[in-house]
């Protein structure tokens, strides 16, 4: 084969790698649970409207800003809505969701989405 050739070399074989086999790492759900944490530990009767709580996930090299909480207690159920960023190596993304006191008394993520 010279520089030039339109010459084919055989001996060369590429492939692709399955996208069934290749999953993405789970950075998210690390980072749902590091921001779960802030959420949860927050002390919304200190805090005024404006809220600003910084989270960083040392697993993930992800970090963001908690702008917003806001609590739902009826009496049977508390949960806290929140707004965050996101700064990952994807980029920055706003991202919305949802933490609720379950049975055991422990905080669960029910809903986090990347917004639009």
């Amino acid at each position: 084969m010279g520089l030039g050739g339109d010459e084919t070399d055989t001996k060369i074989t590429t492939n692709s790698v399955d996208s069934a086999v290749y999953k993405a790492p789970a950075d998210t759900v690390s980072d749902e649970a590091t921001i779960r944490n802030a959420v949860s530990s927050a002390d919304l009767s200190r805090m005024s409207q404006s809220v600003s709580i910084p989270w960083a996930n040392t697993t993930t090299g992800s970090a963001g800003v908690i702008n917003s909480i806001r609590e739902e207690n009826n009496g049977s159920y508390v949960c806290r809505t929140f707004i965050t960023t996101r700064h990952s190596y994807r980029g920055i993304s706003n991202y919305g969701g949802k933490a609720c006191l379950v049975g055991s008394g422990d905080w669960q993520i029910i809903a986090f989405k990347e917004m639009t």
